[in-house]
């Protein structure tokens, strides 16, 4: 063993420069897995994300009369206290948009508990009469800052309050029909809007969440239970944002084995490379009396130092300075160290890349054993195959030697040069998968109407009866924008066996049926014909051209699916026929809401603002919900794990580019003897780099495209919005994606091929063996 350990030692200290690469290299992939990993958890669990940040409250108590704070804070527990608020009920509207929203009065410093997070705008100020409101609020409303939206009191008197920002609560958002919004307001406003309100919301953190049912009875028997008007637990509110999660999560999590993969084999190209470079050294040892099991040892105790070293180091960059790190993947690093389970992937990531790394240098180590104790002569191999007919007809057209030279030595037909393309490609496959997922959620914003919502706003009449239904097509089709107008109503009902209910939909008419995205069969066109979402053909076990049959009201319903559409809502449990079809059932039947179609690039904001002017405060305005709304938080990530790809890939290319110098050495000399000069050496070096990179970015390239479809495409039908959604990227993006590649590998290669063609080379036994 000591002999083992003094080879080591002599061996770092004669490639000082091999060893420091393999160190930093380790590093930095260490470094880019645990940014991957922030940014993962930063972005896939959002909900958890702003409790943290906020110090968010475990529990809420909505009390008829003020809560005694001193008594709740000594519970057993109970770790804080937030508010008590005063809270008082009022209706926000703004243009044409109505929403219900708990007013709370708070001070000019947010709370240190359950604090606000500012997202947009600033925070309560006594200089100006405003009110800070929840994002989803917000979001309903159309609101930014700056706005002034009109707010009535239990008292029935309008007001106008401007909008001085807009935050993030760890509470339930608003639901139409359902919880109402949240929104901050000063004492004084609050006394204004609703003067005779007496109730009062106070939110706990406790030590431990799971006593949170504990702590909650020992609330409500301190209180009384005739004073608690209502109890609000942190898990109903992870529970609604649940579903986002999820989506986000599956996501995430196929990329973060993608980018765990390409670290992981970017690891083991390094070590091999380095192993591979030392066969000489390996003989030798043999001659001189070294076993198998000693070279196996001595590279062992090497590389794993390496890794122990290079993950050391890269993990103890991102705790101290990846908070620093400027833009997303800062923010994302540093609210990392306060999520749940920190601890755990700090250690589970970098142990795992160590094993990893062990794993490669294990099987690299043991094909160093067995390497013969008398080397054998390279000068009496042939270093590559003869020169092609395609090569030598090239030169003859009076190519470029470096060129010819360079596109030879990229693909010199060895088993090794498909294994150094394909860890080159992988990293360009997953960024190639990130811009397909970008592109589908641009897909959303730009071009709805294909993705399943082609309608901009959903319009009800706010007092049934204060519009016939003749004046309401007149007062909807009025502003020029509205390109077209579809009634519609929707019923629940029973699925066969009566075992669940789904959502049957009446939308357009037969004479204007609604532009439903359908992705598979065609459009309803004819009597008792529907189309359905995946969610529900996947409920049922059923598939397009079937029959089916439902019960509504305790009347049967059967349908002909003739088509599946892109269903966002609902999990895609949705059959849609024509309202005239509905009617046949129920000739009483008559329109819930109208969808808006607008033109090509008119401003729904705009156009709400006319109707509701138009209809005197008689319409009930709300934009359609986007599914980009919820995937949001994606497009940020997106960016920074490409960034973090980009490392992983540049990485390997630098492996890649230090072993071709060095395997290529012998040939060098040869290239010299017969004429060619510094310059066209390197050139030749070069050119190789960015052929090899050229081809590893097409098939990277390429099987992104396929297969960032496929995942998107099945997320969708797991998601029971159904597949046909992803979209590919311009070819203008994937070719700056190909030429970016292949202009990183040339300017990485410029500066050693140039060290490498300016070297005195010595045809010695160094060169030869």
């Amino acid at each position: 063993m000591r002999a083992t350990l003094r080879w080591a030692h002599a061996d770092l200290r004669a490639h000082r420069g091999q060893s420091v690469f393999v160190v930093l290299a380790s590093a930095g992939i260490i470094a880019s897995l645990l940014l991957a990993v922030a940014l993962f958890s930063y972005a896939a669990n959002p909900w958890q994300r702003i409790f943290t940040q906020s110090q968010g409250a475990h529990v809420w108590l909505h009390t008829r009369v003020a809560a005694d704070t001193g008594a709740l804070s000594a519970l057993d527990g109970v770790a804080g206290v937030s508010g008590p608020y005063r809270t008082g009920q009022a209706t926000l509207e703004a243009r044409g948009v109505r929403a219900s929203v708990a007013l709370r009065a708070a001070g000019t410093l947010p709370p240190e508990i359950a604090r606000p997070l500012v997202t947009d705008g600033t925070w309560l100020d006594t200089r100006a009469e405003g009110v800070v409101l929840e994002s989803s609020l917000a979001r309903v409303l159309w609101a930014e800052p700056g706005d002034t939206l009109t707010v009535t009191g239990s008292d029935g008197t309008a007001r106008t309050l401007r909008v001085a920002g807009v935050a993030e609560a760890a509470e339930p958002g608003y639901r139409p029909g359902g919880e109402p919004g949240i929104g901050w307001v000063l004492p004084g406003t609050l006394d204004r809007i609703a003067p005779q309100s007496t109730s009062h919301s106070v939110g706990l953190r406790l030590d431990d969440p799971d006593d949170t049912d504990f702590t909650v009875q020992q609330a409500v028997t301190l209180l009384g239970a005739d004073r608690v008007a209502q109890v609000t637990k942190w898990q109903q509110a992870r529970a609604e944002a649940g579903g986002d999660e999820r989506l986000l999560g599956q996501l995430f999590g196929v990329f973060g084995l993608g980018a765990l993969l390409a670290a992981a084999l970017a690891a083991s190209g390094a070590i091999s490379a380095r192993i591979r470079g030392q066969l000489r050294d390996i003989s030798i040892l043999k001659a001189i009396g070294f076993t198998p099991g000693q070279v196996v040892r001595g590279f062992l105790v090497q590389h794993l130092a390496f890794a122990l070293l290079g993950v050391t180091l890269g993990t103890a960059a991102i705790a101290l300075v990846g908070a620093r790190i400027p833009g997303p993947i800062g923010d994302a690093a540093g609210v990392w160290q306060d999520l749940p389970g920190h601890t755990a992937l700090m250690i589970g990531v970098p142990s795992g890349a160590v094993l990893l790394i062990a794993t490669a240098t294990s099987l690299a180590a043991w094909r160093a054993g067995r390497v013969p104790p008398v080397p054998v002569a390279r000068a009496a191999l042939p270093s590559a195959a003869p020169m092609t007919g395609l090569g030598r007809r090239a030169l003859g057209m009076r190519v470029p030697p470096a060129l010819v030279l360079g596109w030879r030595a990229a693909f010199p037909r060895r088993p090794r040069t498909l294994i150094t393309v394909a860890r080159l490609a992988l990293p360009l496959l997953m960024i190639t998968v990130a811009l397909v997922t970008w592109s589908t959620l641009d897909m959303f914003r730009s071009r709805p109407a294909d993705m399943g919502v082609p309608a901009a706003l959903t319009v009800r009449a706010e007092q049934p009866g204060s519009l016939t239904g003749q004046e309401l097509q007149r007062a909807l089709t009025a502003p020029p924008d509205v390109a077209a107008v579809h009634p519609g109503v929707e019923v629940a009902a029973l699925v066969p066996g009566q075992t669940g209910t789904i959502t049957l939909r009446g939308l357009g008419t037969d004479r204007a049926p609604y532009p439903f995205t359908v992705v598979e069969g065609r459009l309803a066109d004819g009597p008792d014909e529907a189309v359905a979402g995946q969610g529900l053909l996947d409920l049922l076990d059923v598939r397009v051209g079937d029959w089916v049959r439902m019960t509504v009201e305790g009347r049967p319903q059967i349908l002909h699916i003739v088509g599946r559409s892109i269903e966002p809502e609902a999990g895609g449990r949705v059959i849609s026929t024509t309202l005239d079809t509905l009617e046949e059932r129920d000739p009483a039947l008559r329109p819930d809401f109208y969808h808006l179609v607008l033109r090509p690039g008119a401003e729904p904001r705009a156009v709400s603002s006319a109707l509701a002017e138009a209809a005197g405060g008689a319409l009930e305005i709300r934009e359609t919900p986007n599914p980009a709304d919820r995937l949001e938080p994606a497009r940020g990530v997106i960016a920074a794990l490409i960034g973090v790809l980009a490392l992983i890939g540049l990485t390997e290319l630098l492996t890649v580019i230090g072993t071709g110098v060095r395997d290529r050495g012998r040939d060098l000399l040869a290239l010299k003897a017969i004429g060619l000069t510094p310059r066209q050496i390197s050139s030749a070096i070069v050119a190789a780099a960015g052929f090899t990179a050229l081809l590893a970015a097409g098939i990277g390239t390429g099987l992104g495209v396929l297969s960032g479809s496929w995942l998107v495409d099945t997320q969708g039908r797991s998601s029971g919005m159904g597949a046909g959604i992803a979209h590919v990227p311009p070819a203008l993006l994937l070719a700056s994606v190909v030429v970016g590649a292949v202009l990183g590998a040339v300017a990485a290669a410029a500066v050693p091929a140039t060290r490498t063609a300016r070297r005195r080379l010595a045809d010695s036994l160094t060169e030869t063996l």
